[in-house]
């Protein structure tokens, strides 16, 4: 009898670990919803240095800004200029939070997100808390593409605040 109760307790320990696996999986928001992992997938492609899949991230308008204003055209050449070299080598970048934008919103759903992300640089014991916002927009296919972006700045540094609504914020583009 007491070795059946052990198996039930066990039993009801791994559903419920389980059960709180899967529910932790489900609410994480870069897990659930498109524009966040399209954020994630762009800054940390952009800090890589691959410019193949960073730029095809970039719409239109950021691809053009990005021909334009970029050393050699190159988006991720920008995203490298931004850091200093004794932050060193960028390691991961993570999902902060996120705004929608309901002026863009169509049957309830909004087009266009402020995605606040965090990033880890390392040289020696490394650097962490880079501080990014990236302006996602949902294309006419449904895609989600980064149409603007600044930051790239140490989360401690005062202009790391509101990035989205401050058109003086460092690194902006467009």
């Amino acid at each position: 009898m007491k070795r059946g109760n052990g198996l039930l307790i066990a039993g009801v320990l791994v559903i419920a670990g389980v059960a709180i696996l899967v529910a932790t999986a489900a609410l994480t928001p870069e897990g659930t919803h498109p524009a966040f992992a399209t954020a994630l997938a762009f800054a940390t492609a952009a800090g890589r240095g691959d410019e193949t899949e960073a730029f095809a991230l970039l719409s239109p308008e950021m691809q053009a800004f990005a021909r334009a204003s970029c050393p050699e055209g190159q988006v991720t050449r920008c995203v490298a200029g931004y850091t200093p070299p004794e932050w060193g080598a960028f390691q991961s970048v993570v999902f902060r939070r996120a705004a929608p934008d309901m002026a863009t919103a169509q049957a309830g759903e909004p087009r266009a997100y402020d995605v606040d992300l965090i990033a880890t640089y390392a040289e020696g014991r490394g650097f962490s808390g880079v501080c990014i916002y990236q302006r996602m927009a949902q294309d006419t296919t449904g895609a989600w593409r980064v149409a603007g972006y600044a930051g790239y700045v140490s989360c401690g540094d005062p202009e790391s605040r509101e990035m989205a609504s401050n058109p003086d914020a460092p690194n902006r583009a467009p």
